[in-house]
């Protein structure tokens, strides 16, 4: 994971810029340590795979070097993820990554795993910027970033992550 963290580290430098809410793409393929016992992507690997897809957009967004600039570090809050199909050893696959909506202090983004013109997994996941201070706010880190406009509405899939998540939590579930 470590050689796949650089080289999408440093291909990230040399795309282009993007802005929040963009999409983006890493075109991936799934490697023997990506396998589990049962011949397909393990599933804690999708988390792991995800980093990089966070990583790629931090740094086309500027965060990554707002952060340096800041000591702010990235953390992920939570992450919901439905496994629709296993991906097969070698198989070629698209990681499409997006932020999609945030509060005050936490951006929400959704991702999919494609493999042709099947979504292999899809899921969303809640991260948040840090200081030493605590969580940065959500307009602070975006007006960073000389991002002004509003959060698009929560969709209704994060809504319902959000209050399942309240619930469980409420009831130490």
């Amino acid at each position: 994971m470590y050689l796949r963290l650089i080289l999408t580290l440093l291909r990230s430098l040399l795309k282009p810029a993007i802005e929040i809410g963009d999409t983006i793409e890493l075109k991936l393929r799934v490697l023997p340590n990506d396998l589990d016992f049962n011949g397909h992507m393990n599933n804690g690997r999708y988390l792991t795979i995800l980093d990089l897809a966070l990583i790629e957009y931090m740094t086309r967004a500027g965060l990554v070097r707002l952060g340096i600039k800041n000591g702010w570090k990235p953390v992920l809050g939570a992450a919901i993820l439905s496994y629709r199909k296993g991906l097969k050893p070698f198989a070629t696959y698209k990681l499409k990554f997006s932020v999609v909506c945030w509060d005050e202090q936490w951006s929400y983004m959704k991702f999919e795993f494609v493999c042709g013109d099947r979504v292999m997994a899809v899921g969303h996941s809640k991260g948040a910027i840090i200081s030493k201070s605590g969580i940065v706010p959500s307009n602070e880190l975006y007006r960073s970033l000389g991002f002004s406009q509003n959060s698009p509405a929560i969709p209704a899939s994060i809504g319902a992550w959000l209050e399942a998540e309240r619930l469980m939590n409420a009831t130490g579930a």
